[in-house]
């Protein structure tokens, strides 16, 4: 048998259960590769030794007696520190929840431990997923598997980096703007984000409420289909869960009588690398089968506008309980309720966050709420209206995921430049839409690049097969060299 950690998690999980390698080997595995790497990486927080081993060794003696064994057995999965697992900190990579302990485990947690999976630890992110790098975290930065100078990408770059360079197999992400998709493809892994409301955000601190979404990374798009059939079910505590039955995904590798669209304008601005990257995996569509047309979507300009003035507005709200009594760490300084509230705050966040947060309320105070929060849901309803005039046309959108590779730290430091690292992954939250990061091959610094499939709503079925057909055909699933030893 190969390496525990060169093997997908299907893989991993079937030679669990066949009797190969027990529970207890698998945990002490990857928990020995977490001790190794994690100083280099900086992926992990916290990881939960005690905890994995004790649920290792109850799965030993589960299969032992011959009792039912979960889909996700023995497989080890990294939690994004913004979401909950009971018990232990979520600190949402911020100085203001150091010492904050969950109450309970987030749905889309409880249903993959239902499934035997191994919690293993909790990833680094950038403060509040507020970022694009990882580098805003108020602990440490994370770096890239691929090449330890360059970011990861954000606000998911922990759990990107920790199933890129194999510590784990499986990850969780929170997706607002791309936070999934883009270190998805800045790390050589899947990544994906499911349609709005298909996986619950029950236990997911709130950063854009109406954008916000839970989803799966994994080293193959067969695991984000298996991880997709555990946590894609409904859920009572979360308004906005969809009442549907979970739903199964079955895989295929002919994409025969499914026409993709692409907005070719996005095209003409962007490296020529990433161009001729992103038309190399179109033509490896169409030999399965497919057909492209070009489709209007110059809407999508205005999604960045678009996306800060609706996220910053929601995370203002959102970001309102933390105010040193209810949530968050008190000022040791204060005297007054007042200085409570201002120092604990000033204290608490860090610098990204309390400038999203000044945006946001500045965007709700009298005044402006009707100039910029109003005509911004206004051109939301325009960019879904774009994507289902698409749609009648084509199956799915193909896009690139980023418009560059990843970058090296501390070299972007102009915000903007650094928002529109998001510039063709935002789209999909606006729109509520499923989409998702396969990797398409490097680009000249040799790091990796992703493709992104866009589909309509409630078609994660068919989102999943298309980037399944398109890995089976390109072969571009690699460890990076620093990790690929054990």
């Amino acid at each position: 048998m190969k390496p525990l950690h060169h093997l997908s998690a299907t893989e991993l999980r079937d030679a669990f259960i066949r009797g190969d390698v027990s529970a207890v080997h698998i945990a002490e595995y990857f928990l020995s590769r977490i001790e190794k790497h994690n100083k280099e990486l900086g992926a992990f927080l916290k990881v939960l030794g005690p905890r994995t081993l004790l649920k290792a060794e109850n799965l030993d003696r589960k299969r032992s007696h011959n009792q039912p064994l979960g889909k996700m057995a023995a497989i080890p999965v990294a939690i994004k520190d913004n979401t909950h697992i009971a018990e232990e900190l979520t600190t949402c990579a911020s100085r203001f929840l150091t010492h904050y302990k969950a109450p309970f485990s987030a749905t889309a947690v409880h249903y993959m431990e239902q499934e035997d999976a191994l919690l293993i630890g909790k990833t680094n992110l950038d403060e509040f997923a507020m970022g694009s790098s990882t580098e805003k975290s108020a602990f440490f930065p994370t770096n890239n598997p691929w090449n330890l100078k360059c970011v990861p990408g954000g606000s998911s770059g922990g759990s990107a980096a920790a199933v890129s360079a194999r510590l784990a197999l499986i990850g969780t992400g929170s997706d607002t703007g791309g936070s999934i998709r883009q270190p998805a493809s800045f790390c050589g892994v899947v990544g994906y984000k499911p349609t709005y409301g298909r996986v619950s955000r029950y236990g997911l601190v709130a950063f854009g409420s109406s954008l916000d979404q839970i989803g799966p990374m994994a080293t193959t798009v067969a695991d984000i289909a298996l991880t997709m059939e555990v946590i894609g079910r409904h859920c009572p505590h979360d308004a906005t869960s969809m009442d549907l039955p979970p739903e199964t995904y079955p895989l295929s590798t002919h994409l025969k009588g499914i026409t993709f669209g692409i907005p070719s304008h996005f095209l003409h601005n962007l490296k020529p690398e990433v161009r001729n990257n992103f038309l190399s995996a179109v033509e490896t569509l169409k030999t399965l089968g497919a057909k492209t047309i070009d489709i209007d979507l110059d809407l999508l300009k205005h999604s960045l506008a678009t996306y800060y003035i609706l996220a910053t507005a929601e995370a203002s709200t959102n970001l309102a309980r933390f105010d040193g009594i209810r949530y968050g760490t008190r000022a040791k300084s204060a005297k007054t309720l007042e200085e409570v509230y201002d120092l604990s705050r000033k204290e608490g966040f860090g610098r990204e966050v309390k400038k999203r947060i000044m945006l946001g309320t500045y965007i709700l105070s009298a005044g402006y709420r009707e100039a910029y929060y109003k005509k911004a849901q206004k051109v939301r309803t325009l960019i879904i209206n774009a994507f289902e005039k698409a749609f009648e046309k084509c199956d799915a959108v193909l896009m690139p995921v980023a418009p560059s590779g990843a970058f090296k730290h501390n070299t972007i430091h102009d915000p903007i430049e650094m928002y529109l690292q998001d510039i063709f992954t935002i789209p999909a939250n606006l729109a509520g839409l499923p989409a998702i990061s396969v990797p398409s091959g490097f680009d000249s610094q040799k790091m990796p690049l992703g493709l992104q499939i866009i589909g309509p709503q409630m078609c994660d079925i068919s989102v999943i097969q298309y980037a399944y057909a398109y890995e089976q055909a390109s072969h571009l699933s690699t460890i990076p060299p620093l990790f690929e030893a054990l």
